[in-house]
């Protein structure tokens, strides 16, 4: 009998079936033996491989996750955890992973939970265990998310895809590219600079604020204030609209782009232009930082090689040959028009 794998040949006056081994060999021009070899990950000629792969790609190959597992005896489904996943970032992340994911051989279960949660965290874990999956990938922000994941033992590899943020004193974490916006501004004129960051619990968030502070230490100057929202727009907006008139900045800068959104409205709210009266930045570039009145300066992060690399990771270690993910790209300041100089 020979092997089957799910494939989409286009035939013009018939049904679509699955391609065999035969098929493939035959497309490639090598034997099915050595089809079978390739389908199984063992070693051979680079030549073979190449035309292999090219009958593949022609055939639109698709590989038969379970037909695999029973060949090579191990599972090739991941089981990814996440949160917020409506979110801008979150969603990328999980694409970035599921596409790296996809081009390994293998297919990303997403669970979509509240990470705040410890009970439905458990409860997911719980029902994740009971398949046979080869890894979990865990996409955590927040302190509980983590120590829950950190408490658990598993029998199959876990990454923990979060930021760190247990550094010596006088190390700061440069992965959101808010030293650059702090330079920017301070090459403006501004000297009194306000930020909005980010939820105590996200480390993500105590490291764009340690990153802040940090750089205000590099151009000797100290924060005209700190104040935290929860990443939403309107958190921007009530923060801003609460400060005292004696305690507005010159430069506002925003852990992300929609707390950002939420202190322009709320400026205009109180009568002040954004950037004649004070300037106001924002991080990871949403699609809709162009069109804020007026187009907001951010900061681009690629959030889907993060995601691809806690793939990269993960497989390491269920697959030590694995080829490993490249360094994401730097973060990119992109200048837009809510920055301006400061006003004499």
């Amino acid at each position: 009998m020979s092997e089957a794998v799910e494939a989409n040949p286009i035939h013009a006056n018939g049904p679509r079936r699955s391609a065999t081994i035969y098929d493939i060999a035959a497309a490639a021009g090598v034997s099915h033996q050595s089809v079978s070899r390739y389908m199984r990950g063992m070693d051979m000629r680079e030549s073979t491989k190449t035309k292999i792969e090219k009958a593949l790609e022609t055939l639109s190959y698709r590989p038969n996750l379970t037909a695999r597992a029973l060949i090579t005896g191990r599972s090739h489904r991941i089981g990814a955890l996440t949160h917020e996943i409506n979110q801008y970032g979150p969603s990328l992340i999980i694409q970035g992973a599921t596409t790296a994911a996809r081009q390994a051989g293998y297919l990303l279960d997403v669970v979509s939970l509240d990470m705040g949660n410890v009970d439905e965290l458990n409860e997911a874990l719980t029902q994740l265990l009971q398949y046979d999956i080869a890894g979990i990938l865990a996409f955590t922000s927040t302190d509980s998310a983590r120590t829950v994941f950190e408490s658990t033992e598993f029998d199959v590899p876990v990454l923990i895809a979060s930021e760190e943020d247990d550094f010596a004193p006088g190390e700061h974490l440069e992965s959101s590219g808010i030293g650059a916006v702090v330079a920017h501004l301070v090459s403006l004129g501004h000297r009194r600079i306000l930020h909005i960051a980010g939820p105590e619990t996200w480390s993500a968030a105590r490291n764009r604020l340690r990153t802040f502070e940090a750089a205000l230490e590099h151009h000797n100057l100290q924060a005209a204030g700190i104040v935290h929202g929860d990443w939403s727009a309107r958190s921007g907006y009530e923060t801003i609209s609460a400060l005292a008139a004696k305690s507005l900045p010159t430069a506002i800068v925003a852990a992300n782009d929609q707390m950002a959104l939420g202190a322009i409205h709320a400026l205009a709210k109180r009568g002040l232009q954004v950037p004649e009266d004070i300037s106001v930045t924002g991080v990871d570039d949403t699609p809709e930082a162009p069109y804020f009145t007026p187009s907001l300066t951010t900061v681009r992060l690629d959030f889907r090689a993060q995601g691809r690399e806690a793939v990269s990771s993960l497989l390491a270690a269920i697959e030590p040959t694995a080829p490993q993910e490249s360094t994401r790209p730097a973060p990119e300041l992109i200048i837009r028009d809510s920055s301006g100089p400061l006003r004499n």
